[in-house]
């Protein structure tokens, strides 16, 4: 089996949705991560903080700085995430499917390497 991230796009510069729809996503998504469970696949899921709550440590030279904010200067950034493990990938989309429904965002599909591409 094959660990799979679905990645939550989040546009952090569309205007916030009112309390009572995000209250909604939540229980949606609560069940979507309660159906995976069920069903053996999930590994981990997590929300994250805006981006303005990140630091990036950028290494240079043997050393390193700090900058405040994402790396990316975009307005679509990782919003949360679930780690999941599938058989293969039109079982990950299937599940992708289910999140991007219930979050109502698009949701990014990445197997994780597993090294064998490097041997």
């Amino acid at each position: 089996m094959t660990q799979y991230l679905l990645a939550v796009q989040f546009d952090e510069s569309a205007p916030p949705e009112p309390e009572e729809e995000v209250r909604a996503q939540m229980a949606r998504t609560g069940r979507v991560t309660a159906e995976m469970k069920a069903a053996g696949v999930w590994v981990f899921v997590g929300g994250l903080q805006h981006s303005h709550a990140s630091t990036v440590v950028h290494p240079s030279g043997g050393t390193t700085t700090l900058t405040d904010g994402p790396f990316a200067e975009t307005k679509e950034q990782l919003g949360g995430f679930w780690v999941i493990r599938c058989d293969d990938l039109d079982q990950a989309l299937a599940w992708a499917e289910k999140c991007a429904l219930a979050c109502g965002q698009p949701i990014e599909v990445r197997p994780f390497d597993d090294g064998s591409r490097r041997r």
